[in-house]
């Protein structure tokens, strides 16, 4: 938990028992989860305290969201992620038979050049397929 701890701290977060919870939690993820994922992963939980938290770790650039047919998701950020700036320009890999979100972080969305006046905040990219689990499967 003492690194868990130096993570949050890094972050500018405050180590609360609920906050290094998630982490462990979100940790052990395989892909990106839901919110109902992370409330279904602690039994006695306070909903709105683990919707803070995922909101805290999103602001301070620990998390990322990832929007999917109206659902969120949400994955650990890369290391390089800030408060004032998210990092995590890459792929989003949504397995159609078990419904998993992976970041595929190898795969990098290249900077996009846009017509003058805009203003570009925000890319999402998502790609629909088979994982390498399903795909054995």
């Amino acid at each position: 938990m003492i690194e868990l701890e130096k993570e949050l701290k890094a972050k500018n977060i405050k180590p609360t028992a609920m906050r290094l919870l998630v982490l462990k939690f979100l940790k052990q993820q395989n892909g990106a989860v839901s919110l109902a994922d992370i409330e279904a992963g602690f039994e006695q939980s306070d909903r709105v305290t683990i919707y803070r938290t995922v909101k805290t770790f999103e602001s301070k650039g620990l998390l990322h969201s990832i929007s999917i047919s109206n659902n969120t998701h949400y994955a650990l950020c890369a290391q390089d992620c800030t408060e004032n700036k998210h990092q995590d320009k890459h792929l989003h890999f949504l397995c159609k038979k078990c419904k998993q979100t992976i970041c595929l972080t190898q795969v990098f969305i290249p900077k996009m050049d846009i017509p003058e006046g805009f203003t570009l905040n925000d890319i999402e990219v998502i790609a629909k397929g088979s994982c390498d689990l399903c795909k054995n499967n």
